[in-house]
């Protein structure tokens, strides 16, 4: 039996968030990569946790979100799922894992959702991976969009600038998004665009949009957890809010566990047997 029945916790489910939805009620999403992070994060009541491809920057070290496999992907999904009673636990699918090839992201998703247990899968991009979406949908696979800013599509790109500032552009993701719709997606993400056209998409659309720089006008937000926890110093796009200093806290305490440890401070007599 799963925590969630032991401790009679109503699991959010893609019905809940459409009901967050259809009543007005904002969608709050993170992302979490390992299970202590998810265990507190679910406990703290969020309503989806993201497990991102962001775990290649972020607890990896590259630079783009690229380099992350699907096999590392899953590991890390697993961990979460473990620590999520609550919530509902979406997975990036990692780059190369369906682009251009509908039968390898069926398969793709199959993997993340029988070896990891999670919820549902999300992909980048609009028309062109729509035979993708309908064939994992048809394995009865939910599927999160994710339109505007793709980071795996960087090197197409050259920038990590706003996206749909120019008309066409601004047009093309409208219709994107209407066609993620039409397809089955249970939800999109839009990353980094204008606030105006985000908010015309989520009016555009019956689905959940969730805006990550993407403005108020939409109906959730999600953040990287490293960004908003302050464990990153670097990243500090106008979009993000550091709800801590993690890094400042946490370095902190390690040197003064190492002074306690020079200066034979720790252990003390309480503290050994």
């Amino acid at each position: 039996m799963s925590t969630a029945k032991k401790n009679n916790v109503k699991r959010v489910t893609t019905h809940t968030i459409q009901e967050m939805k259809n009543r007005g009620e904002r969608i709050s999403m993170l992302t979490s990569y390992d299970f202590s992070m998810a265990t507190i994060v679910d406990e703290a009541g969020i309503d989806i946790i993201l497990v991102g491809d962001s775990a290649s920057n972020v607890m990896a070290g590259h630079e783009t979100t690229l380099p992350i496999t699907l096999d590392q992907m899953i590991y890390h999904a697993s961990s979460v799922v473990r620590g999520a009673s609550r919530c509902l636990v979406v997975v990036d699918l990692p780059f190369g894992a369906y682009q251009g090839n509908s039968k390898e992201a069926l398969t793709s998703s199959i993997r993340i959702m029988k070896e990891s247990g999670a919820h549902a899968v999300k992909m980048e991009g609009g028309s062109e991976i729509i035979e993708s979406i309908e064939r994992i949908l048809s394995a009865g696979i939910p599927v999160m969009g994710h339109l505007g800013l793709t980071p795996q599509s960087i090197y197409k790109f050259g920038t990590y600038v706003v996206r749909a500032k120019e008309e066409e552009e601004a047009k093309k993701l409208i219709e994107d998004a209407q066609a993620l719709e039409k397809a089955g997606c249970f939800a999109i993400v839009l990353e980094k665009i204008p606030a105006k056209l985000a908010k015309q998409v989520a009016e555009s659309v019956k689905i959940p949009i969730i805006g990550i720089g993407a403005g108020n006008g939409v109906d959730g937000q999600v953040l990287v957890i490293h960004d908003m926890l302050g464990i990153n110093k670097e990243f500090s796009p106008r979009f993000l809010r550091r709800y801590n200093d993690l890094y400042s806290s946490i370095k902190g305490s390690v040197e003064q566990y190492i002074n306690d440890v020079k200066s034979k401070d720790f252990p003390n007599e309480k503290e050994q047997y």
